[in-house]
Formats: C-alpha cells, structure tokens, sequence
C-alpha cells in the first residue's frame, strides 16, 4: 500500500476509535443509574487487569495499555459525576431525532435506541430521563407506530420540536458523483429524495435508519456506494458531502414529541389528546363543536383504527390555549364527557421549525 492509502486507513480507524469512545461514555452514564457511587475501585482493577492479560497478543506494551485506560475510567467518572441526564432517541448518532433532541435541549445527553419501543421502555424504567419520537412529517403524514405507542404509554409529553429535514448525499471521502450507483437509506428518506435519484439514474436500496446507512457506509466501505443522511453524519463518520439539499420538497419538517414521567410532567400552552367517539352519527362533531364554541385553535387531527374497538376510530387532537393547562380544564373536561375513550397525554411547548 502506499503512504496516502495507508493514512486513509488510519484515519478511519481514529474515527471508530473517537465513535466506540463515546459509546462507552455513553454506557457509563447508564450505570450510574445501577449504582449508588460513581466509582467502584474494584470494578476498575477488573478492566485493567483483563486488558493486561491480553496485552500479550498486542504489539501495545501492558504500561500503555494500562496508562491508557486509567485515563479513560478518569474521563468515565468525570462525565459521570456531572450528572447529566439522557434523552433516547431512535436510530444512530447522526439521527435526524439526536438533531431534534439537541434543539429541545443542548444540555442533555443524546443516547441511540434501536426501536421507538425502546424509547419509551428507556423512559419508563428510569434509564432515561426524556425520550423524543416522530409523530408525523410534512410529506410523509404521521408516524403510526409511535402514535400507537403513546396510546398504551403512562408517560407525558413535555415537550414538541418541529424539526427541518435536509438530506444529503454522503460517500467515501473523493468520491464523485458520477461514481455512484447504488444508494442506502431509510425508506422515508429515500422517498423524499425519489426526483434526485431518478435522475442520476441511482439504485434504491432501503436500511434501516439514515444514520445508520451512514455509519455502514463508513465500516463497511461497500463499492460505488452513497448513504442520504443528515449532514451531521459526514463529520461523525469521516464521510463526504457529495450533494446537499437533495430532497424533493425543501419545506420538509419532522414533529417530534418528547416524552418523559409523569412526574416530570410540564406545562405549556399546547395540548394534545387522544380520545374515540362513541358510535353513532354526528359525535366526532359535537366534539368538534366544543372547541369551535370556545374559539380554541386546533393543529391537528388524526384519525387511526381502534384495535380494542374495531368499530371505532381513535382521533389525535392537538390544540392550543392562550394559558397553560390551567386555561385548558374547561374544554378538557367538556371533551372527556362526550368521547368513550380520552387520555390527555400533555401541555406543553413546541419550538417552530427554522
């Protein structure tokens, strides 16, 4: 191999190195909710004295090995005794949701979560302090699964981002454009972004999350091959931007939800509800008529089937008052009395796309 390719090859490596790092920062911090002091002494001579015994097969002597590591546990128990609390979003890091958590808030910890479900079970069982979901986008219409979920969940929403959503195309790094012919991403991503790759000709191939076809991307190295991502993703993964802004329709926003315990519950001046109507004619109307008599402003409604009553349908409604959740107990009640089915999942605030 000669230099340059080499150096690439390290740089890579550094990359991973900076990525696995941080994830192991991240596992940290979750520990610390499964126990009651940061540092375990004992634990630590466990790690170093594991990482010794196979420093043997290592062209790294067992003092760097061991000097190397007692500044990563250093580094643990520093983040660690901050305190910082977490907030789980779905995907990798370079997610569209970790770009929506930073905005709601820059002070907590992004922590990636495989399933929508594992947010919530996160939350729930106290690993996390907030989750933030999608619940519908402007071109793709709403996320039914986590709709789905919010109908079994106890926890509160407390909060809302409207979050803009730019794809770009991402490749290895001086990789051209005309040198690419097949493209990963989620499905969504890749259907709002169908006019770009219908004229370059280029093959669709679905993964699982945007971020997560970056970060295979990157590991991988898989020939004449691009990801759509956010452009976070480049620098997180050592990719480059090969075409920014390459979605179809340039007003793409994504809402999400944040979610937490009911303890944490906020308040605000949105308000979103779900509740079923019972069956017979004109009873979706008389609830809308409530909020038409006392001039409240609705944002949205969504309609899902009921899977305990097929008969039925469930609506999601949000709405705003001019107060918080105090302002809104008179419609709230009025509501729940005409549905046969009413949960109020919260009053919050919600920050407007930009």
């Amino acid at each position: 191999m000669s230099l340059e390719r080499i150096r690439k090859k390290i740089d890579r490596i550094d990359f991973e190195i900076l990525n696995l790092l941080n994830e192991r920062m991240e596992l940290g911090l979750q520990t610390k909710k499964l126990k009651t002091v940061v540092r375990d002494p004992e634990r630590e001579r466990e790690v170093i004295s594991k990482l010794r015994s196979a420093a043997g097969l290592s062209l790294v002597s067992r003092e760097c090995i061991e000097k190397l590591y007692r500044g990563i546990i250093a580094e643990s128990r520093r983040i660690q005794s901050r305190g910082p609390e977490l907030i789980g979003f779905q995907g990798e890091h370079g997610a569209f949701g970790e770009g929506a958590a930073r905005r709601f808030n820059p002070d907590l910890v992004p922590i990636p979560c495989l399933h929508f479900s594992d947010v919530f079970d996160g939350v729930e069982s106290g690993q996390l302090e907030f989750g933030i979901v999608p619940v519908e986008n402007s071109l793709g219409g709403p996320v039914t699964l986590v709709n789905e979920i919010l109908l079994e969940t106890s926890l509160k929403v407390v909060g809302a981002v409207r979050h803009r959503v730019s794809h770009c195309l991402l490749a290895l790094p001086e990789t051209k454009l005309d040198e690419v012919r097949t493209v990963y991403s989620h499905p969504q991503a890749l259907s709002q972004c169908r006019g770009f790759l219908a004229r370059h000709e280029l093959e669709n191939l679905p993964y699982y999350d945007t971020a997560g076809a970056a970060r295979m991307l990157a590991l991988e190295r898989p020939e004449k091959a691009a990801a759509i991502a956010d452009a976070l993703c480049a620098r997180l993964y050592n990719l480059a931007v090969v075409q920014a802004g390459i979605e179809d329709h340039p007003l793409n926003f994504t809402r999400f939800l944040v979610i937490a315990r009911p303890e944490r519950e906020a308040t605000g001046r949105k308000h979103s509800i779900i509740f079923s109507t019972p069956h017979r004619a004109g009873s979706l109307s008389a609830v809308l008529d409530l909020f038409a008599e006392s001039k409240i402003n609705l944002t949205r409604i969504e309609s899902f089937p009921y899977r305990s009553d097929p008969r039925c349908s469930l609506f999601f409604l949000d709405f705003e008052t001019p107060a918080g959740r105090s302002g809104a107990q008179g419609i709230l009640q009025k509501v729940k009395e005409k549905t046969a089915m009413f949960k109020h999942l919260g009053s919050y605030n919600e920050e407007a796309g930009r």
